[in-house]
C-alpha cells in the first residue's frame, strides 16, 4: 500500500502560500503536488514548486560544511565536520568582536522565502547579542510597506477571492503569470461575470495582452498617472466628498499636489496617450465595485513610495470602499499579527544599520570597516544593486565570509566557510501568506540531504559556542512556533485548526469600510500623513507625491527593468536555469542601433556592462529594455547581470531599492 503523502506548505517568495502534498518513498521525494487546504490555491501549484525536487537534489547542493583551501573566489573548498566549521566561525567572530567591536560583523539575509523559525528568531537573537551591525532589509517591499502603513495602518485589503464581485479590476505593477498564478483563474471568473480588466505595466505581459485596457507607461511614472486620475476625479465632480469627509484626512493636500498633473502633462511624462488616461479615469470613476491589485513593480524607482501612496489613495478619492470586492489589495501578511520582539528577547543593542542595497559600498568603505560577513537566506552577488562593487567587496582578503546556503550560489564562491542549509522540505517553519490570507505550519517531508541543518539548529549552536545563550532561551522548533503563535493571540479554535490541518485559511474578512476599517489610531485613511511627508522631505528634499524626473541621459537613454520570471524565485533555482540570458528590446530601439534578433550585445552604463544576446520584441515599450531578475553569472558572457547596472540610490519612502532607475544604452558586442 502506498504511503500517504506528507502535507506541508510553500514558504517561497510568492503571494499565494500554497499548501502542498509531497509523495515520499524511501525518504526521497517522488513528486510534489498541491492540495486544497488553502482555499485560494485549491490544489494547483506553479511549475517551479512542482519541480522543486530538482533543487533539493541538485548537483550543486552543499551537502557538507567546508572551509576554503584555495585563493579567494576560486570556489575551492575542503570538507570538514560541523564541529570544526562552527568552531572556526565562532572563534573568528568572537575574535573580531573583541578586537573591533560587534559592529565589525554584518549579517546579510533576506527572508522573502522563509518563515519565522528560519528568519527573524534565533538568528536575530544571536546577532543582537553579538552586537553586530543591523541590516536594513529593504531590497523589496520597503516603499510599499511604508505607504500602506502610513495611509491605512497595514490594514489587509480586499480578499482576492472577492474579486469575482468587482465590475472593474486594475492590476498595477504585478504579473501573476510569473508570481502569484492563482490570481489568474480569479480574474478569468470575474471577467466571465462581466468585469473589465485594466493592466498598468511597461511590458505587454500575458495579462496585459488579454486586458480591456493596457497602460504601458514609462518606468517610474506610475505616480503621475495616479495623480492625473486623482485630479480628473476632483475636477469632474467624481471624487466622493462624503466618504473623504467621513473617513480620511489630508484630502485637500492630496488634491493640491495632484493639481499640476493635467491629462496632457501626465501623457507627456508617462508616454501614454492622454485619451487612454482619460478613458481609465472615467472607467474607474464609473465602476462599482472597483478593486486595484497593487504590486511591487511600481516601488522600484526614485518615486516608489509616493507612487504606491498615490495608487492606494485612489479608492478613497473615488469612494470605492463599501461593497464586497471594492478597494485595493496589497500585502495581506498582517491578517495574522505576531510580536517577534517578545519571542526573540534579544535586547537589541544600539548599533549602526547598513542598508542592504548598499552592500558593495559598505564592504569597500564602511567606517569602522566590516571585517566579517555572515550570509544566509540570500545570494547578494546575484540580487543586490551595483554588482561589481559587491564582487569587489567579497574579494577582500581581510573579509571573513560565511555563507550558509542550500546550493553553491555565486556568493558562495567567495566564502571562507560554507555551511549546508536545509530546504523547506527538510525542516520546520511557520509562515503566513502575503496574498492568500493563510497561516501555514510547515513540517519536514524528508530528512536533511547530506549533512544539511536548519537555520534554527545552527544559530542555537552558535549561541552556545559564543557563550551568548541564556538558560530560558527557546530553541526547539515546536516550542518556538508555539511562542510565536502565543504572541499572535490566536483564538483557541484557530490554533486547533492550524495544528490539525497545518493550515489556517482565514475566512473572507468582510468589506472594507463596511465591516472593517483602517488600522490607524483614528481608524481613518491618512492621505498625506505627516510622517511620510517628513520622510520624503528628508530623503529627496520634496514632500510626498512630488515627481522626480527620469534619470536618463543622452549617453544612457534606455530604461532597464528587471522583472520576475516564471523560471526563478528571485535568484533561487538559478543553478537549474540553463540560460543564456537575453535582453528584450523594442524593434524601434533595435533598428536605430543596427541590432537584430539574436545579435550579441553589450548593455552598459557607468556602473558596468552586461554581455548577452538580444531578443527584439514589442512586449517592451520603446525606450525600455528588460533583463530578467535573479540571473546568475553563468547566464551572461561576462558574468554580470542586470544588477551590475542598477544604482544604489534609494526610494523616497522606506529607503528601498531603485532597480528600475537603471539607465543604459545597448550596442553590438
Amino acid at each position: 500500500m502506498a504511503k500517504p503523502p506528507v502535507l506541508t506548505a510553500c514558504p517561497l517568495d510568492c503571494p499565494d502560500a500554497c499548501s502542498l502534498s509531497v509523495h515520499v518513498e524511501d525518504e526521497r521525494i517522488e513528486s510534489i503536488a498541491g492540495d486544497a487546504r488553502n482555499g485560494l490555491t485549491d490544489g494547483v501549484i506553479c511549475g517551479k514548486v512542482r519541480r522543486f525536487d530538482r533543487h533539493v537534489y541538485s548537483a550543486e547542493r552543499i551537502e557538507t560544511p567546508a572551509i576554503r583551501d584555495g585563493t579567494k573566489g576560486s570556489g575551492s573548498f575542503r570538507p570538514v565536520s560541523w564541529d570544526e566549521a562552527l568552531e572556526v566561525v565562532a572563534s573568528r567572530l568572537m575574535e573580531i568582536r573583541a578586537r573591533s567591536g560587534g559592529e565589525a560583523i554584518l549579517p546579510f539575509s533576506y527572508g522573502g522565502s522563509n518563515g519565522v523559525l528560519t528568519e527573524g528568531t534565533l538568528d536575530t537573537r544571536w546577532f543582537h547579542r553579538l552586537g553586530a551591525s543591523r541590516l536594513r532589509r529593504t531590497i523589496c517591499a520597503a516603499a510599499t510597506s511604508r505607504a500602506q502603513q502610513g495611509l491605512y495602518g497595514m490594514m489587509p485589503g480586499v480578499d482576492v477571492r472577492d474579486y469575482v464581485h468587482a465590475s472593474l479590476i486594475v492590476v498595477w505593477g504585478f504579473n501573476p503569470h510569473a508570481s502569484g498564478i492563482h490570481l489568474v483563474p480569479v480574474l478569468k471568473e470575474a471577467r466571465e461575470r462581466g468585469a473589465t480588466l485594466v493592466v498598468v505595466d511597461p511590458r505587454r505581459t500575458p495579462l496585459a495582452k488579454a486586458a480591456d485596457l493596457h497602460l504601458g507607461l514609462r518606468p517610474g511614472t506610475d505616480l503621475v498617472l495616479a495623480l492625473a486620475v486623482t485630479r480628473w476625479m476632483f475636477e469632474h465632480g467624481r471624487a466622493d466628498q462624503a466618504f473623504l469627509d467621513a473617513h480620511t484626512s489630508g484630502a485637500s493636500t492630496l488634491r493640491a499636489r495632484a493639481e499640476p498633473w493635467s491629462l496632457q502633462r501626465a501623457a507627456e511624462v508617462s508616454g501614454l496617450p492622454s485619451e487612454d488616461i482619460e478613458a481609465f479615469a472615467k472607467m474607474y470613476a464609473d465602476a462599482s465595485p472597483a478593486v486595484i491589485r497593487c504590486g511591487w513593480g511600481l516601488e522600484r524607482n526614485r518615486n516608489g513610495g509616493s507612487a504606491v501612496a498615490s495608487v492606494l489613495a485612489l479608492p478613497a478619492v473615488g469612494g470605492k470602499f463599501g461593497p464586497p470586492g471594492g478597494g485595493f489589495t496589497m500585502s495581506q501578511s498582517r491578517t495574522f499579527r505576531w510580536d517577534l520582539d517578545a519571542v526573540v528577547a534579544a535586547g537589541e543593542p544600539s548599533v549602526r544599520a547598513v542598508n542592504m542595497n548598499r552592500l558593495g559600498p559598505a564592504l569597500l568603505g564602511a567606517d569602522p570597516p566590516i571585517e566579517a560577513l555572515f550570509v544566509y537566506n540570500a545570494n547578494p552577488l546575484a540580487t543586490v544593486p551595483d554588482q561589481e562593487r559587491v564582487r569587489a567587496g567579497l574579494a577582500r582578503e581581510d573579509l571573513f565570509t560565511v555563507v550558509f546556503d542550500q546550493v553553491h550560489t555565486d556568493t558562495a564562491t567567495w566564502a571562507d566557510v560554507l555551511l549546508p542549509a536545509t530546504t523547506f522540505l527538510e525542516h520546520h517553519d511557520l509562515t503566513r501568506g502575503y496574498g492568500a490570507t493563510v497561516l501555514n505550519r510547515i513540517r519536514p517531508a524528508i530528512p536533511p540531504v547530506g549533512q544539511a541543518r536548519p537555520n534554527y539548529a545552527v544559530f542555537a549552536d552558535l549561541l552556545e559556542r559564543t557563550g551568548l545563550a541564556h538558560e530560558d532561551d527557546i530553541t526547539d522548533p515546536d516550542a518556538l512556533a508555539e511562542a510565536v503563535l502565543a504572541s499572535a493571540s490566536l483564538e483557541p479554535e484557530h490554533r486547533s485548526a492550524l495544528l490539525e490541518r497545518g493550515t489556517l485559511d482565514a475566512p473572507t474578512p468582510g468589506a472594507l469600510f463596511r465591516d472593517r476599517f483602517a488600522r490607524t489610531a483614528d481608524a481613518k485613511i491618512h492621505l498625506c500623513p505627516p510622517d511620510l511627508d517628513a520622510e520624503c522631505q528628508a530623503q529627496t528634499g520634496e514632500p510626498l507625491y512630488t515627481y522626480k524626473a527620469d534619470p536618463g541621459t543622452e549617453r544612457h537613454p534606455l530604461a532597464l527593468i528587471s522583472p520576475a520570471t516564471s523560471k526563478l524565485i528571485n535568484s533561487t533555482m538559478g543553478q537549474l536555469f540553463p540560460g543564456p540570458a537575453r535582453v528584450r528590446m523594442h524593434p524601434a530601439d533595435a533598428h536605430a542601433r543596427g541590432i537584430h534578433d539574436g545579435t550579441a550585445v553589450r548593455v552598459f552604463n557607468d556602473l558596468g556592462a552586461v554581455e548577452c544576446d538580444v531578443e527584439v520584441s514589442d512586449a517592451v515599450r520603446p525606450g525600455v529594455v528588460s533583463l530578467d531578475k535573479g540571473l546568475w553569472q553563468r547566464h551572461t558572457r561576462n558574468g554580470n547581470t542586470s544588477n551590475a547596472l542598477c544604482p544604489t540610490t534609494l526610494t523616497d519612502l522606506g529607503r528601498g531599492a531603485t532597480f528600475n532607475d537603471a539607465r543604459v544604452d545597448v550596442e553590438k558586442a
